[in-house]
Order: structure tokens, then sequence, then C-alpha cells
């Protein structure tokens, strides 16, 4: 019975491990191909207001030709997608504070898509506040208390510290 049962755990870490260099395959291959995509936005005619692509047909929308706006749009998709991935791969405590450059990212990709606006990037920052201060108070707060937290832990250790010399220098 243990052996089955240690089969079916070894199957599982295998399952576990494969997935994860799956996973980490696909991240290396997206990181790599972002610059391929932050210029692919140079396939598209320099003077053209429409282009009729593989992808099916574009409009330059508010932007005076294509190549303006599929670099503009392009840019924003790019950082996006960089952003995303360091937040969704971050381990740290401070992951959050990737939400706030990602939020800003996102309202400007808003700006590019929703083109009948007659500004981008100019507002993305005072409509991404309401998301941004509370993820600020939130880091400031988590600091404040990893900080009290550790110097708790540095007395501790002053103490072990001084424990474990006092014994020493009895025994000597």
């Amino acid at each position: 019975m243990s052996n089955k049962l240690r089969n079916q755990n070894t199957k599982s870490h295998q399952t576990d491990k494969k997935k994860s260099y799956i996973t980490g395959v696909l991240l290396t291959v997206i990181l790599v191909a972002t610059p391929f995509l932050f210029y692919s936005y140079k396939l598209a005619p320099s003077d053209a207001e429409v282009w009729e692509s593989p992808l099916g047909t574009i409009s330059s929308g508010g932007f005076g030709t294509i190549l303006a706006f599929l670099h503009a749009l392009v840019t924003k998709l790019t950082f996006v997608l960089i952003t995303s991935i360091w937040f969704l791969t971050s381990k740290n405590w401070w992951r959050y504070a990737i939400l706030i450059p990602l939020t800003m990212f996102l309202f400007q990709l808003a700006g590019v898509i929703n083109y009948k606006e007659g500004y981008i990037d100019e507002f993305d920052f005072w409509y991404s506040l309401p998301i941004i201060v509370p993820i600020l108070v939130l880091l400031v707060y988590i600091s404040y208390v990893a900080h009290k937290k550790s110097g708790k832990d540095d007395e501790l250790k002053k103490e072990v510290d001084d424990e474990i010399k006092k014994l020493l220098s009895d025994e000597l």
C-alpha cells in the first residue's frame, strides 16, 4: 500500500515539475518575443490611414496614420504584457507595487483603443489614482509592520548572541 502511495506521489511530483518547466519555457518565449512585438508596428504602411493586413482591416482612428496608431498600440500592449508577467511571477511581498505602473499602462492602452477621446497619456494618471492610492497606503503599512518586526528580530538576535557569549565565557 505504501509503494502505491509513493508511486502516486512521485507521479504527482513529476507532473508538477513538467508543468513548471512548460510554464517557464512559455514565459521565456513570450519575453524573448517582446522586442519583435514592440517593433511589429514597422510592418504597417507609413502613410496610409487604412491597412488591409493579414489580421483584417485596420483603421488609423484618431491618429494620422496606421503607423502612428500601431506604434502607440503595440507600445502599450508590450508594457502591459511585461508588467503583467512581472506581477504574476513575483514572489516578493512588494509585488503589489507593480500594480501601480500596470494600472497606468492599462489606462493608457484604453486611451489608445478609445481613439475618439482627444487625448492619450494625458489624464491617465489622474484616473488611475483611485486604484493607486489604496495600493500605496497598503504598501506603506506593510513596510512599517515589516520594519517594526525586523527590529524585534534584531533585539532577539542580540539577546541570543549575548547569551551565547555568556555561556562560552563561563565554560572557558
